[in-house]
């Protein structure tokens, strides 16, 4: 938490190629959704934030799975309490542009998804133990893991062949001892046991190349290093045999190599190509046929109980015992609820079938989805795409289907799914779900509900000092509970009419408790009064705790720390809402579900996608800002009380005033809000995007295919409600021709005959941009224009004209300029950066009427002014690189500044995909790269390079700038122990994440370059005569 300021991590997008990536896509929750143990947070963000590297835009994917299927098997929507120990390190958890140097990962015979230590630490700590040995300094082969692991193997496995494959038992009381004599290495240790085959791989290979990345200028690399990274998913029979002779071929390409060091770079590459030609098998690392071959035995037990037809599910769910063992290990999960039995042994389950599930909040669904996503990809060995809330502010779970412009969006992806694979198993989970009938149809799904709760909810109502519970069976829906028995003084009744202090006071400290409130300044307000009647026994309890968590906050904000968290936080109480930054509210939700803390106010986004569960939740009024609230809502925020494990009894009270009464009553026993599509209603984000895509990505390309896949759309089932005016062909037909008047479409007519006439549809040039850049097509046309104006005179003397092209649209509404502030930032603006202004429309002299509140004649547009105020701020972020001061100067949220640099980050790398399209707009895909670095790190450009290696924020990347490590090449080389004397509060553990994390980012880039190398020297597939040569030889 003391790496800088608060900063957002954005993934950054450069236009060079498309890696592989494996055929699974988590679009997860923000971080606060999840509930990870105390044991594996800062490791999951170190390898989160090692994800954050090399991405290829925030919206723009193409997956290219390595498994066994071109599509996704499994489709799980869902969310809530995802455990990301599971999630995040499964074999196939690749996040939205997310792409690793692993080609695999073995997901439980390395245990990595559980370790308390990193697996880069670890492999960077194997390193430095073994090679110091004399044997390993004088051998770089590939032998060289293996021969050292040679006699704990021999101890630890006892080898029998089946088939092609290889079964190995573990033997229990020596599965964490070494076997190599004279070398000590701690419990757990075993780092080929313990690290997952893809990095063990890794570090082979970087065993081989470590004297060429400690001389560089002296050696060559050795560009047959990375030949291991890909490895088939099954060993040949023949494998091991051929070992030695594959290590021979091997080292003669190395020789070869040297030989030709002085030769041109061409004639290099050739010596090389013509090695790999000459390997008769790739080489495998020993290390990774045994772990693939220690799992293969329960693989098989698990695959053999499926395929029968005895209703016996094996070990566990049709899953390896292991996986039970785990989950009782690190989760506490011994047995499973009744519910979770019986929906895991349906039928339709079993037989691959669609499937919705439906339970209250806190019911244990995620855990449900988790053992069918295993089963999946353990023993049918497919891929699984896993879709869960990804802002704060959606419903849960597959509710979401209704919720605007990303309802829209899930239901495209689904269409898309159902209309093109028949394969495919979509289950879907949620909380809020009432016209389930519709859903049913849309995703040709089997239903599953309960009503199980694991702690039980009991619901009140508060009007003046009566406490009222809610009883369906009453005839007004509530019966009397009990009177407030708290002494009021008059000061305090003035300042809390709703007895909230009486409220809390029940349940804190040693209980912990929510108030939601309507707006963000009441959540400050309401906090900062709760404390001031709080007796200063309050400050006692965990006060050292409390003390670390102020510090930290401090940490994070460069020495800064809002007022009103350094008053309320001594009595273990916070507000919680958009206005923090993520760092902030991620140390304070940690602080809350560890006890530290046990009130926030907060607003209700907390309770639509954070997970922090409550004894008590009060409902500061029956409203969401102005508006009343909703049943869904509702029921979301009274969701959170009860803690499973913990508490025996959760409790909600809603306070409202008398006039509310009526319409309180109708809310608490009214049946949930319906879910509808927004496929229309969401014009430009919904039936237009789908159909840019659908004809874009061919999967439908003329009229009646169009019309085809509408109905199978969730709007397609719920048209005659939504839309009677209108039929479904009418609203396809309406549709495209809007597209191809925007000249996003291209439509050519076919006449099949005299009387059938077809209608085919292509994208346009713009139509690509747009579809490519994930441009909203309500902006496209404004875009292109404003990219267009720009070629007349770019200036270029600042980055200010460059910050205004990419600060995005959709946040100008909600943009309302401080004319007093805007006016001075313009006048401190260079005659350059005012040139800028005056390009766009807008002068000085406007700037300073609207400040003194003059009338303005001339007419100027509105939107552009409001936009350039938004590239005002980011332009002093730039320059200043903190939020605190930023947020001082125009005095706005820090959290909201935080959003639109995220906001500007991810549009910069729409826009560069955009001008990647249209080859007028080529000046801008230099300038566009660099830009989105600068926004996605915002920090200054030295510091960039030590910013990508995991575990390096802003603060760590000052400290080791100035240290003299300027460069990824610097860390790569470093000495952890020197690190660890030269830096301040860096520890061992730290010091050996960053050492390893460069050396394999390193690893990673000379890997890439040489893909890049080899496709050069690829015959191109359209070589002239290339067709006519493969015709001749057949």
């Amino acid at each position: 938490m003391d790496e800088g300021g608060s900063r957002i991590r954005r993934r950054v997008s450069l236009p060079k190629r498309n890696r592989p990536s494996l055929g699974c896509i988590f679009v997860g929750p923000t971080a606060a959704e999840l509930e990870p143990g105390d044991e594996g947070k800062e490791e999951e963000e170190m390898v989160a934030e090692n994800r954050r590297r090399k991405t290829a835009g925030v919206l723009r994917v193409e997956v290219q799975p390595l498994l066994l299927s071109d599509s996704p098997e499994c489709l799980i929507l869902g969310g809530g309490g995802t455990n990301p120990d599971l999630l995040r390190r499964m074999p196939i958890d690749r996040g939205v542009g997310d792409q690793h140097n692993d080609s695999e990962e073995d997901m439980f015979g390395d245990y990595d998804s559980f370790t308390e230590n990193s697996f880069i630490a670890q492999v960077d700590d194997l390193e430095q133990k073994y090679m110091q040995l004399p044997e390993h300094k004088k051998h770089a082969t590939d032998f060289a893991t293996e021969n050292l692991y040679s006699e704990s193997i021999k101890n630890k496995l006892s080898i029998t062949t089946i088939g092609n494959l290889t079964e190995l038992q573990t033997d229990k009381h020596t599965e964490n001892q070494s076997g190599y004599e004279g070398v000590t290495v701690e419990p757990g240790a075993d780092l080929l046991y313990d690290v997952p085959s893809s990095q063990a791989i890794y570090f082979e290979n970087l065993q081989n190349s470590s004297n060429d990345l400690g001389n560089c200028s002296m050696k060559e690399r050795d560009w047959k290093s990375s030949s291991h990274n890909t490895v088939n998913e099954e060993l040949p029979h023949n494998c091991i045999e051929q070992r030695q002779q594959n290590d021979e071929d091997s080292s003669k390409v190395r020789i070869s190599s040297d030989m030709n060091r002085r030769k041109s770079i061409k004639d290099h590459l050739k010596s090389a190509m013509t090695g790999n030609a000459k390997a008769q098998t790739p080489i495998f690392s020993r290390s990774k046929q045994l772990k693939d071959t220690l799992l293969s035995e329960e693989i098989n037990v698990a695959k053999k109980t499926i395929e029968s037809s005895s209703n016996d599910l094996g070990p566990f769910y049709s899953l390896p015992s292991k996986v039970r063992d785990l989950y009782a290990q690190f989760k506490g999960i011994e047995k499973l609820y009744e519910w979770q039995h019986t929906c895991l042994t349906l039928n339709s389950v079993q037989e691959r079938k669609n499937l919705i599930y439906s339970l209250p909040t806190s019911g244990g669904k995620t855990l449900v989805a988790e053992i069918l996503m295993l089963r999946e990809l353990l023993c049918c060995r497919k891929d699984v795409l896993m879709i869960l809330p990804y802002v704060a502010i959606v419903q849960e779970k597959l509710h979401m289907i209704g919720e605007g412009s990303r309802g829209a969006t899930l239901e495209m992806t689904l269409a898309k799914i159902l209309y093109t694979s028949k394969t495919t198993q979509i289950i879907g989970m949620s909380a809020t779900l009432n016209n389930v009938e519709d859903l049913q149809k849309f995703l040709q799904a089997e239903y599953y509900t309960s009503q199980f709760r694991p702690v039980e909810l009991k619901e009140y109502l508060k009007i003046n000092d009566t406490i009222y519970e809610i009883d369906s069976k009453a005839e007004n829906g509530m019966t009397f509970s009990r009177l407030l028995n708290f002494k009021y003084s008059d000061t305090l009744k003035k300042m809390d009419p709703d007895h909230l202090v009486a409220l809390v006071t029940e349940v804190i400290p040693n209980y912990s408790c929510l108030v939601f409130c309507p707006s963000k300044k009441n959540c400050e307000n309401v906090a900062e009064m709760i404390c001031k009647f709080l007796s200063k026994e309050y400050l006692k309890h965990k006060e050292k705790e409390k003390c670390e968590v102020i510090k930290n906050l401090k940490n994070i904000g460069n020495g800064n720390l809002c007022p009103v968290l350094k008053r309320t936080i001594p009595f273990g109480v916070a507000y919680h809402h958009s206005g923090l930054t993520s760092d902030e509210r991620k140390l304070l939700e940690e602080a809350y579900s560890t006890g530290v803390l046990c009130l926030f106010t907060c607003t209700s986004t907390l309770a639509a996608g954070i997970n922090l569960p409550a004894r008590r939740v009060i409902l500061r009024a029956p409203y969401v800002a102005k508006e009343f609230l909703k049943r869904n809502q509702y029921k979301q925020m009274i969701g959170r009380a009860g803690r499973a494990g913990i508490d025996t009894i959760g409790e909600s009270i809603l306070i409202l005033q008398e006039k509310d009464k009526q319409q309180v009553l109708e809310l608490i026993t009214r049946p949930l809000e319906n879910c509808y599509s927004h496929l229309v209603q969401e014009f430009t984000k919904g039936i237009q995007t789908l159909f840019l895509s659908l004809i874009g990505l061919k999967i439908a390309t003329n009229l009646d295919d169009i019309y085809h896949f509408m109905n199978g759309t969730f709007f397609g089932v719920q048209q005659k409600i939504l839309l009677k005016e209108k039929s479904l062909w009418e609203i396809t037909v309406e549709s495209l021709r809007y597209l191809t008047e925007k000249g996003l479409l291209q439509k050519d007519t076919i006449c099949k005959s005299e009387e059938e006439v077809q209608h085919n549809f292509h994208v346009t040039k713009l139509g690509r941009a747009s579809f490519k850049g994930t441009i909203d097509l309500a902006y496209c046309d404004i875009l292109y224009r404003d990219l267009k104006k720009g070629l007349e005179g770019l200036v270029l003397e600042s980055l200010l004209h460059l910050i205004y092209l990419t600060t995005p649209y959709d946040l100008i509404s909600q943009c309302n300029p401080d004319w007093m502030i805007y006016f001075r930032q313009f006048s401190q603006l260079s005659p350059a950066e005012q040139n800028v202004a005056a390009i766009l429309g807008v002068s000085e002299s406007f700037l300073g009427k609207k400040a003194s509140g003059q009338a303005i004649r001339k007419k100027v547009d509105k939107d552009v002014v409001n936009r350039l105020y938004l590239s005002f701020v980011l332009y002093t972020l730039l320059k200043e690189t903190n939020i605190w001061t930023v947020s001082e100067k125009f005095n706005m949220p820090r959290g909201y500044i935080q959003n639109l640099l995220t906001g500007a980050a991810s549009f910069s790398s729409c826009v560069l995909h955009f001008c990647e399209e249209l080859e007028e707009f080529w000046v801008y895909r230099a300038l566009l790269v660099e830009l989105t670095k600068k926004l996605t790190y915002c920090v200054k450009a030295e510091l960039i390079p030590l910013m990508e290696v995991t575990g390096v924020l802003e603060g760590r990347a000052k400290q080791l700038y100035s240290a003299g490590y300027k460069s990824l090449m610097h860390l790569a080389n470093a000495n952890p122990e020197v690190l660890i004397r030269t830096i301040d509060h860096l520890s061992r553990r730290q010091a050996k994440q960053i050492v390893a994390s460069a050396k394999m980012l390193l690893h990673e880039k000379a890997e890439a370059l040489q893909e890049e190398v080899e496709e050069l020297l690829r015959l191109p597939s359209d070589f002239p005569g290339a067709v006519a040569s493969s015709t001749d030889k057949a």
